[in-house]
């Protein structure tokens, strides 16, 4: 008898086929007679078994039909295709927003382990979520994530990294981030870790062991303090009252940081109550108690009211400190983020590129290809595989845009 057993992958019984879930959000699934043909079998949890075969065979028809399902790999959140970026499939970690790594030319790097999220904002930027339009979810293997972070650690030649790791969407779905966070950790130049989270997937036990894989700061993205206004600019029902218990318990395992985004006419009563919040749970040990992000209109995002100007935002700021005694605004010194060298362009913009297509991206019609180890996104393209001409269109932090030629 053969009996394989998975850290990453769990089964379950649905009619005539075996569903293997993999990375507790994402499945695929196998017809039982596909299954039959390697020998009988039985299935308990995160193991399959095998009966008159040996393990080294079973195995090796197993990862056959294993490499075939992740190819099939969907959200159950959303039941939308998923894209599994590991080592050897091709696809780089740079040259998207998407997911993977983001050099912006600071010593804060960005890490995208996932897209996806359990909320549906009205305000988010990338129109994610179980309602979402995007068409395809990523998720990125750790090991291969880790992998290019010290390469990218290492180039920049700075000893005091902060590894921020967000999303598009919500991070704390990722599986694997309890190990994710500890093998950062475990990187000498790595000073601080953070993640952005809603709070809502999170409870003690997770924080603690958060803490203990070495995550020094939450950004925890709490908009109201009233159940009605948290709900209508969650675009579900928000758990409101497990959030604000968590609030009180974080800052006594690592740093807190209350990060609302201020949506005119929905929230505007509630930020100094959300301030004052802050100070309250002991928000801010090692940065500020809270960031106030100004809402953006974006193209692809949720744009439920007009956006604020800037200098607009920061005067009103100003004047709600002044009326109420209490800091709003925040340096950018406060988190010691600062200039350093960033990852050299493979080309520039305007460059005509031979481009191989690899995947789809996450708009209509868009696809993702590769040339020179980083990803291009090209929109409005009606090839979905093999080489395509490309002019680069953008090139900032090595965020690729091309259109086709």
């Amino acid at each position: 008898m053969a009996e394989l057993i998975f850290r990453d992958l769990s089964f379950e019984e649905k009619e005539e086929k075996v569903r293997v879930k993999f990375l507790k959000l994402f499945y695929f699934d196998i017809d039982k007679s596909v299954l039959e043909g390697i020998g009988n079998f039985k299935i308990d949890g995160n193991k399959i078994e095998f009966d008159e075969i040996s393990d080294n065979r079973a195995q090796r028809r197993f990862n056959m039909l294993l490499s075939k399902g992740l190819i099939q790999l969907k959200n159950r959140l959303n039941n939308k295709n998923t894209i599994y970026v590991h080592k050897n499939s091709g696809i780089p970690l740079m040259g998207t927003n998407y997911f993977g790594l983001i050099d912006r030319g600071t010593n804060l790097i960005e890490i995208k382990p996932i897209t996806s999220c359990n909320l549906g904002c009205i305000y988010c930027s990338i129109d994610e979520g179980p309602l979402s339009r995007r068409k395809t979810d990523f998720i990125v293997e750790k090991d291969y994530i880790v992998e290019e972070l010290k390469k990218l650690i290492e180039f920049k030649q700075e000893d005091h990294i902060d590894a921020h790791i967000n999303a598009q969407g919500e991070p704390t779905l990722y599986a694997n981030m309890i190990e994710l966070v500890s093998d950062i950790a475990k990187i000498p130049q790595v000073k601080s870790i953070s993640i952005d989270t809603n709070g809502t997937l999170l409870n003690k036990q997770f924080i603690d062991d958060l803490a203990d894989a070495g995550l020094t700061r939450i950004n925890l993205s709490l908009n109201a303090l009233d159940q009605e206004i948290a709900d209508k600019m969650a675009g579900f029902p928000y758990n409101l009252k497990k959030v604000k218990k968590l609030a009180y318990y974080i800052p006594k395992k690592m740093d807190l940081i209350i990060v609302p985004v201020w949506l005119p006419g929905y929230n505007d009563d509630e930020l100094i109550k959300l301030a004052k919040f802050a100070q309250e749970v002991g928000a801010g040990k090692n940065c500020p108690a809270i960031g106030i992000q100004n809402f953006l209109p974006y193209r692809f995002g949720r744009n439920p009211v007009k956006g604020m100007e800037m200098d607009a935002f920061y005067k009103k700021l100003r004047d709600l400190e002044q009326k109420h005694g209490i800091e709003l605004i925040n340096k950018e010194y406060m988190f010691q983020i600062k200039k350093c060298k960033e990852l050299q362009k493979p080309f520039k913009k305007g460059a005509i590129v031979k481009a191989k297509l690899v995947c789809p991206g996450r708009l209509n019609k868009e696809m993702l290809a590769v040339a020179g180890n980083r990803l291009i996104s090209v929109i409005n393209c009606y090839k979905k595989q093999g080489y395509v001409k490309v002019k680069i269109k953008r090139t900032k932090h090595n965020i690729f845009l091309g259109e086709l030629l």
